[in-house]
C-alpha cells in the first residue's frame, strides 16, 4: 500500500512545532508590547482629554490668553512634592468680580456657597508605588511643559507623555536634554535651543545635578 504522506512529513511536523510555536509566541508578545505601550491604552493625546466638572478650567484662556503664572493656582509647586489643586477660594478671588453671574461658573459659585470642594478629575495619576517630587524638579531646571506639555494651548488638559519608567530614566541619565534656565521654568511654550546639549551641560553643572548611581537608584522614585 502506497504511503499517504511523504517520508519528510515527520520532519516537517517536528519543525512546525519547534519553529512555529516560538514564532507565534514572539508575534503575540510583540502585539502585547505594542498594545500596552500605545497612546490609546495610556490615554495620551487630545482625544483623551479629561472631562472636568462644569466644563472644567480653561488653561488656554487663563495661561495662554491672560498670561497667568502656573504658581497663581499651583502655589506649592516650588516647596512641596505636590503641585496642589487650588481651593475654590482661589477661583473666587477673581470671579467674585470677573464674570460673577456667568452660567459657566455656576459650579464654582455653588462650591463656594456650600463650602464643598470641586471634585476635579486627575489627568496625571501616578501609581501609589511611584514618588514624584515637583519641587526638586522645578529647582533643578525641569520645566512644567517637559512633563505636562504646552498647557497654555490646551482648552481641556490631556496627557502629552505616557510617563513610562524608561522615559523618566532617560531624563535621570541624560538631564541635559531637558534642562532650562530658571526664568523659563513656567514658560509652557519653551522650546530647546539648537545647542540644547551644550547649554544643558552647563545648567547641569550649575544646578549641581549628579547623574551617577544616585539618580537611577530605585529608592529615588519607589519608596
Amino acid at each position: 500500500m502506497a504511503q499517504v504522506f511523504n517520508r519528510r512529513a515527520n520532519t516537517i511536523a517536528r519543525l512546525s512545532i519547534f519553529v512555529g510555536i516560538p514564532v507565534v509566541l514572539i508575534v503575540l508578545s510583540s502585539l502585547w508590547w505594542y498594545y500596552t505601550r500605545s497612546d490609546w491604552v495610556r490615554d495620551v493625546g487630545p482625544a483623551h482629554a479629561v472631562v472636568q466638572p462644569g466644563g472644567g478650567y480653561n488653561h488656554q484662556l487663563h495661561v495662554g490668553g491672560l498670561r497667568m503664572d502656573c504658581r497663581y493656582c499651583h502655589t506649592s509647586v516650588e516647596v512641596s512634592s505636590s503641585a496642589n489643586i487650588p481651593p475654590t477660594e482661589t477661583c473666587m478671588g477673581c470671579h467674585s468680580q470677573i464674570l460673577p453671574q456667568s452660567p459657566k461658573l455656576e459650579f464654582v459659585r455653588n462650591s463656594y456657597t456650600n463650602n464643598e470642594p470641586i471634585e476635579w478629575n486627575k489627568v496625571h495619576d501616578l501609581p501609589d508605588f511611584v514618588y514624584f517630587n515637583h519641587s526638586i524638579h522645578v529647582a533643578k531646571g525641569v520645566g512644567c511643559s517637559t512633563c505636562h506639555g504646552n498647557i497654555a494651548a490646551m482648552p481641556v488638559v490631556y496627557k502629552q507623555e505616557a510617563l513610562y519608567m524608561s522615559w523618566c530614566l532617560n531624563c535621570h541619565r541624560n538631564p541635559e536634554q531637558f534642562l532650562r534656565p530658571q526664568s523659563e521654568i513656567y514658560n509652557t511654550a519653551w522650546q530647546p535651543p539648537a545647542d540644547q546639549i551644550a547649554q544643558g551641560l552647563k545648567l547641569k553643572e550649575e544646578y549641581g545635578i549628579r547623574t551617577s548611581f544616585e539618580l537611577t537608584n530605585c529608592s529615588i522614585c519607589h519608596r
